[in-house]
Formats: C-alpha cells, structure tokens, sequence
C-alpha cells in the first residue's frame, strides 16, 4: 500500500496507540476525538458524555497485563489503579508520542465513504460546522462500551420506580435510602451493587438469569491474571480446568454464595473479577435473586415466583456494537458479526481497519497496540496482507473456534488475549516477508518466499 495521511476515530486508548503505530511509521496522522480530551471511556466526565467511568472505577486486570508494552505503568502504582489513573497515563502516553498535537477534539465524525481516491470523512467540528476531508485509510477506534443496551424486548409490567443504566452510574449518592435492584452479573453490576449497599435501603438485590464465575483480583497472594499468565502456553480446555480447580479452592463455587451456576466454563464465558462483592453476600448487604419475570408498580417478581419492592433498577445490561458513520455495506445489518482479517481489516477493503473492535479475555491495551502495530505496518507498505482468499479462510476457521468455544454470543470479536498478543507480531513477520526485500531491504529473496 502507498498510504500517506490516515483518519483515526477516536481518542481512547485503541485511537490513540494507533496515531502512535502511525507515526513511527511515518506516516501522516489526523485523530477525530469526539470529546475534550484523550483517554475514552477512562476519562471521566469527558464533553463526550460517553465515557461510563464511575468514582470507584478501577482496573479489573492488573497493570502488568494492562500496561503498552511502549510505555509501561509507574512500578509505584497499585496492581489495579483507578479510573483517573488510567485517564492519567493514556494523556501522558499521547504527550509523550507526539499524538496530543495531532487530536481534533470536540469533532464527531458522522460519515466515512469509499470514493476512487480514498476515504471522504465528513466531521462537525467545535463551532457545529460540518467538513469533508480526504485519507488514504481509516482507523476506526470509537470503541464498542458508549452505547447502552437495554432488555429488549422489555420485561411485562410497568414498573413505578426510577430506571437507569449502569453507564449513566457515576456515585453512590443516587442510591441513598432506596431500595436498590442491580440486574447483571458483569463487572459494572458487581462494583455498583458494592456501591449502593453502603447507602441503600435494605439489601441490594442482585438478578441474574445466567451466572458467572467471580475471580477475586488477588490468588494466593498474587494479581489472579498473573496466574492465567502462566497457564498462558497451555490448551485452553487444559488451561480451564487447572484454573477452575485453583478458583475453587481459593473462593469455592458462586452457587455457595447464592449466585446461579456459571453458564459456561472458565474462559468460556468472560468472568467477573471483583473482591468485594463475595464478601458483600456474605454479610447479607448484596442477596442474590434469579431472573426478572414482570413488573408491578413498584413490585419486582421473579422467575422463582419470590417478590420485592423496589426503588431504583439499575440495568448493567451491557453495550451495542455502534458505528453510526459507516454504512451497511461496510458493516452488514449487525456489525458485532461483521468479519475482519486479525479482527483488524476489513475484508473488501483492507485501508479501512480496525482497532479495539474485539472481545478479549484479558486486558484490551495490550491487544490494541499489538493491531495498532499490525495496521501501521500495513498502511506503511512495510507489511503485505496474504491473499484475499486466504484472509477469509483465517476469519473462517477463527469464527469456527470461537462458536465451539464462547457459542453464539459475540463469536466474531472473540479473541484468546494470550493466543492473540503472541500472535499479531508472527504474522507481522509473515507480512514483511510476503512484502518482499523491495519494500524491506534487510529481507532477504529467500525470507520472502518463506
């Protein structure tokens, strides 16, 4: 490819790793950053208003799993730093890139178009003026926790009380002296339940119809991803029972705590990482409830025919996969199905790419500057993609892993954080051969053929 200028959406970390991928590569960056600041979803209170973070926000991986390999974490900071933290470190990763200067902030993309020279990006700038610009490629990195998905279709019965969803939690204080129900079992649900039961009314109640398993942060006196992290080389399957057993033993079985049975194994299903929501339930300040059957003013029944008045609903009920600016045709009806080569190309046009538009099982920055690699290598022309055919044999046989593995829900983002961050730099190996010594002096004829 003969790239020269590259549009990034977006400012969060798979953005802002991305314009820095870029610029190594020497290429011309323009970062389109819809809020006032960098950071994404990190960024508290971003002109955005779409960052979820709330007060007690903290990593749910550790810094050593999460940090850029690039731009590594303060060996002064906790295992798991705060939200603001975090917010802290991708502005100072973006200062100390040289990305900061290359940010249009307060500019909302609102149409990506395929034209004969390139991408049209049309974008209303601070002052509410649309403009149209030309690039040779497009980075999309808006990322896929901004648009809030609510139970659809909606529960039987009206409900009296207030409704929220958890990206709209930001304290505690909204929960003083009311009788709370958090519905959900991810991350989210667990620190918002922790939250409310130190102001609510009664206990919280805590509904799910599927349950999960509950990792605490610490396993035998290390952070619980750096034993996954040792285990990483393992199958999966053998990699899961080892692990299930080493959770068992530390915490014992949700179902003890009174929460449902996990609907899959570990490393099926993404599991909650939160070391006070057990201790919570013990104290009865959190009480376990099954799934929601239908409203009734203020009264909520379960599908065990139990009944509890509540307040406030808090839905942490997940995201929608949104990418509003681009059509159809690029995105197919339902975009979280929408296949891409690395989980990065796009397969009718590899110079429209993708950063963060994943699922992983770990950390997400360590997975977005390891595809911000892969992109820049690309667009450079210093990585050459393989054929057409067989990128769509990759993203068929990883699909094909995926179903067997994680079934039907999001099968296409799946990725293995281990399996995925150790393999992005072999095929970047494979591209730079398959680019050949013209593009890459130091490899050699036969190097290329390899």
């Amino acid at each position: 490819m003969d790239i020269t200028d590259v549009a990034v959406i977006g400012a969060g970390a798979a953005g802002l790793t991305a314009a820095k991928a870029l610029l190594d590569e020497g290429l011309s960056v323009t970062v389109l950053e819809r809020g006032d600041r960098p950071g994404g979803l990190w960024a508290r209170d971003n002109a955005s208003g779409l960052s979820p973070a709330y007060d007690s926000l903290h990593l749910n991986t550790s810094k050593g799993r999460t940090e850029f390999v690039d731009f590594p974490m303060s060996v002064d900071w906790p295992d798991y730093p705060s939200a603001d933290m975090i917010a802290g470190y991708l502005t100072a990763y973006a200062d100390e890139h040289g990305v900061t200067e290359r940010i249009r902030f307060s500019t909302t993309v609102t149409d990506v178009r395929r034209t004969g020279d390139g991408w049209e990006v049309t974008a209303t700038g601070p002052d509410g003026a649309a403009s149209t610009e030309q690039f040779g490629a497009v980075v999309v990195a808006n990322g896929h926790n901004w648009d809030p998905r609510w139970p659809s279709p909606a529960y039987p019965g009206d409900f009296d009380g207030h409704q929220m969803h958890a990206h709209d939690y930001r304290s505690p204080d909204v929960f003083a002296g009311q009788r709370v129900l958090v519905v959900g079992m991810g991350n989210s649900a667990m620190d918002i339940a922790v939250d409310a039961s130190h102001v609510s009314d009664g206990p919280v109640l805590l509904s799910a119809r599927h349950g999960t398993h509950i990792v605490p942060k610490y396993l035998f006196g290390r952070p619980a991803d750096a034993t996954g992290a040792a285990l990483a080389r393992l199958p999966w399957r053998l990699r899961q029972r080892i692990a299930e057993t080493m959770l068992r033993v530390a915490v014992g079985r949700p179902e003890a705590y009174g929460l449902p049975a996990p609907a899959g194994g570990l490393f099926q299903n993404h599991p909650t990482i939160s070391d006070t929501i057990l201790h919570r339930l013990t104290h009865g300040e959190v009480v376990a409830r099954p799934g929601i059957e239908r409203f009734d003013g203020a009264t909520v029944r379960f599908t065990d025919g139990s009944t509890d008045e509540v307040d406030v609903i808090v839905w942490a009920t997940g995201y929608r996969v949104s990418l509003p600016f681009l059509g159809t045709e690029w995105t197919g009806e339902d975009p979280e199905s929408m296949p891409l080569f690395m989980r990065v190309f796009h397969l009718e046009d590899p110079t429209l790419a993708f950063t963060g538009l994943m699922q992983s099982t770990g950390a997400a920055l360590p997975v977005v500057e390891a595809q911000a690699k892969l992109v820049a290598a690309c667009f450079s022309g210093r990585y050459g993609l393989p054929a057409p055919a067989a990128q769509r044999a990759a993203v068929t046989k990883a699909y094909a892993a995926a179903l067997a593995r994680w079934g039907a829900k999001r099968p296409m983002m799946r990725i293995d954080f281990d399996q995925y961050v150790a393999a992005v730099p072999r095929e970047i190996a494979a591209g730079v051969g398959r680019a050949g010594p013209a593009r890459n002096p130091s490899v050699t004829s036969e190097e290329s053929r390899a």
